[in-house]
């Protein structure tokens, strides 16, 4: 089990790099001003870590809330970590590095503290891995991973790869709780992370959540966000509304016993909201 007693606290991937354990993604959020705000709440409310892809087409607001926050609550770039992720139609060695110095530009930064490949696609995805670690060793970009890889995906990428990835960020919640999976990133020091942890919202009137949640006076969003950091797993839910980007974050008060945890563990299924990696036509 993880210790992480505070929203800043960090884990250390497997290149020395110190990745916040909790963060905001912003998945589905449209450029504007509610995308800017709920980054700027989520940063003065403590949040370091945000999460975005150039496929979101909203790393422009991204990077402008970034600038704004920055100066608003005194902190440097230093203190944030920022993820972006390329897309399956950038996937190839120049393109990749490319799409790279796009998300810069956008994101207005000048680094990012962790550049990811967005899918596995077939015949492509090793290129552009090879693109990624191009921008790690020019030390453009402070660590590099993957996201919705599965075993077989990560298998074949290391028979070649130079950089092991630093994690693996995947559709992860108490329906799909991804443990082979987990298992395997363990043996090869790759940090899980959880996308819709919160399975877009589909689990908060799960009886066995709403249980837990009433022993502990929580939420269920806060119930199946602290199982995440019971188990390791890195966790970005999505929230605009700034009393929920609050209440998401505050998980570092309880713990769940470790039959409450068995509990949660017992209810996967197996069952996606998101695409299977296996079967991606996009």
């Amino acid at each position: 089990m993880i210790t992480a007693m505070h929203l800043q606290d960090t884990v250390k991937l497997n290149n020395g790099v110190n990745m916040p354990w909790f963060g905001l993604g912003v998945f589905k959020v449209e450029e504007g001003e509610e995308l800017v705000q709920a980054v700027k709440n989520a940063i003065a409310h403590g949040y370091r870590s945000i999460d975005t892809a150039s496929v979101y087409q909203n790393e422009a607001g991204v990077g402008q809330a970034i600038r704004e926050a920055l100066q608003e609550n005194g902190l440097s770039r230093e203190e944030l970590f920022i993820t972006s992720k390329v897309w399956n139609a950038d996937l190839g060695y120049e393109e990749t590095l490319a799409a790279y110095e796009a998300s810069l530009n956008k994101l207005g930064l000048e680094y990012l503290d962790l550049y990811l490949v967005h899918w596995p696609v077939q015949g492509k995805y090793k290129e552009a891995w090879r693109a990624l670690e191009t921008l790690y060793k020019d030390g453009r970009v402070r660590a590099i991973g993957v996201s919705n890889f599965q075993i077989h995906h990560l298998e074949d990428l290391l028979a070649d790869a130079e950089f092991t990835p630093v994690v693996n960020q995947i559709e992860l919640h108490p329906y799909l709780s991804q443990t082979e999976l987990r298992d395997y990133a363990a043996k090869h020091h790759i940090q899980i992370e959880a996308w819709s942890p919160l399975m877009q919202g589909q689990l908060l009137d799960q009886p066995v959540l709403q249980d837990i949640a009433e022993r502990h006076g929580r939420s269920v969003a806060q119930v199946i966000l602290r199982w995440d950091l019971q188990h390791g797993i890195v966790t970005i839910p999505k929230s605009t509304k700034e009393h929920r980007i609050i209440e998401n974050a505050t998980v570092f008060d309880f713990t769940l016993s470790d039959e409450e945890m068995a509990r949660i563990d017992q209810l996967n299924q197996n069952d996606r909201v998101g695409p299977d990696p296996d079967h991606i036509d996009f």
